[in-house]
């Protein structure tokens, strides 16, 4: 009983260690490139001025774009690994949702958005049907 106990807690843990990674590595993917589009200004300007090609070069040269490419990547391979030994019915609302939580958070903290107490309710909702979900 006591090695059965030990075992599910194991489990648990390593069940909680592939979300948080999926989650972790999404929420710095998208704040990465979100701060990357917001630094770069207007691509409307820079098309307007260097052409498609000039803004497409502004993107993709951004080094911030490139770390949130890098981060949604192995957000996206922790994906695969986590479907590959647990249920989608898990992973997938528990990764999403608390994806939105950290996002909500990273926003306000690193990009200084404005999170109204709708957006910081629905966060905690979330957090609320996650424990049920796991439950």
């Amino acid at each position: 009983m006591i090695v059965a106990n030990v075992l599910a807690q194991a489990s648990l843990w390593k069940a909680a260690g592939m979300i948080a990674t999926i989650v972790i590595t999404s929420s710095t993917g998208e704040v990465l490139t979100a701060a990357a589009m917001k630094s770069m200004g207007d691509l409307d300007d820079i098309r307007a001025k260097s052409g498609l090609g000039g803004a497409i070069k502004a993107v993709v040269t951004s080094p911030l774009f490139v770390g949130g490419i890098f981060f949604m990547a192995v957000a996206f391979f922790s994906l695969l690994f986590a479907l590959n030994h647990m249920n989608l019915s898990l992973v997938g609302p528990a990764a999403a949702s608390l994806t939105l939580v950290t996002n909500t958070v990273a926003a306000q903290l690193f990009l200084r958005e404005k999170v109204d107490r709708r957006r910081w309710t629905a966060a905690v909702l979330v957090c609320v049907g996650v424990y049920f979900l796991a439950h």
